[in-house]
């Protein structure tokens, strides 16, 4: 519960930061939080950290998607701010230390895993927001015909 509430306000405080309508601070938040508890649960599972991140990166997406469909604002009023929790910063903290420290394999390791989290989230996002426009131009093209 601790985890959820933090990654609430890991989710609500940047969207203040992002200058986001007042209405859609609290979604935000949710989004991230539902993120964050997507990731943990994956993670819990699988004990794999890239496909626990791509799973939250999904759920996420899918989430910001049906909320810019709800409240007719763009979907990266959601997506962005709601993704903070999830970033992969304390593994390229880590990564910098080893290098720093001179342990180099386990700043491959740790560097392999930040690049693998960041391209996690960025594919994520990139199958969510295909789907839904393929989707939203065969609405468009069937009602038009």
């Amino acid at each position: 519960m601790k985890e959820f509430v933090l990654a609430f306000l890991g989710s609500y405080c940047p969207a203040i930061l992002f200058n986001i309508e007042r209405k859609n601070l609290v979604w935000a938040g949710l989004c991230g939080a539902i993120g964050w508890a997507a990731y943990k649960s994956t993670q819990m599972l699988t004990q794999s950290e890239i496909f626990a991140v791509f799973i939250a990166a999904i759920v996420i997406s899918m989430l910001s998607e049906i909320m810019a469909k709800v409240f007719k604002t763009p979907s990266t009023v959601f997506y962005i701010p709601s993704l903070f929790p999830i970033v992969p910063g304390i593994s390229a903290y880590n990564t910098v230390l080893y290098i720093i420290d001179k342990k180099i394999a386990e700043a491959a390791y740790k560097g392999l895993e930040t690049l693998g989290s960041a391209g996690a989230i960025a594919f994520g996002i990139l199958v969510i927001s295909t789907i839904f426009r393929y989707i939203n131009t065969h609405n468009i093209n069937s009602k038009g015909q």
